[in-house]
């Protein structure tokens, strides 16, 4: 039987052997993706002089003190930055720190504040 070649049919000298890949220098063993590099990167052990004295801490763990630090100084982007990530890392239950209902100690609190600043807004019209 002879099989000619044409669309879908490759002369049967170039067709791929048994067990052969169709990418043989396809991407390496071994070789990392962007990924896989950059937390290698931020678990590198570097030395900072903190308070007079030298510490060896992670890389990412001196992003965040400088960041940090940065946010304290009164850098916005710096302090907001800091709190995005706080508020993306923290499970569901720790983000609802507002109680659902409030006790009557809460509420007395609130009825008390409110008369007074609307007693307040009564009398200066």
């Amino acid at each position: 039987m002879t099989e000619g070649t044409g669309y879908k049919r490759p002369p049967v000298a170039s067709r791929w052997k048994k067990g052969q890949s169709g990418n043989p220098s396809g991407r390496k063993r071994g070789k990392l993706n962007l990924r896989t590099d950059l937390i290698a990167e931020l678990e590198e052990v570097i030395q900072i002089n903190e308070g007079g004295s030298a510490r060896r801490i992670t890389k990412q763990r001196a992003l965040l003190k400088s960041l940090a630090a940065r946010g304290i100084q009164g850098d916005a982007r710096a302090a907001n930055l800091i709190l995005s990530l706080i508020s993306r890392l923290l499970e569901p239950d720790e983000q609802s720190a507002i109680p659902e209902e409030m006790g009557p100690e809460d509420k007395a609190i609130l009825d008390a504040y409110l008369t007074k600043h609307l007693k307040n807004k009564d009398s200066s019209k």
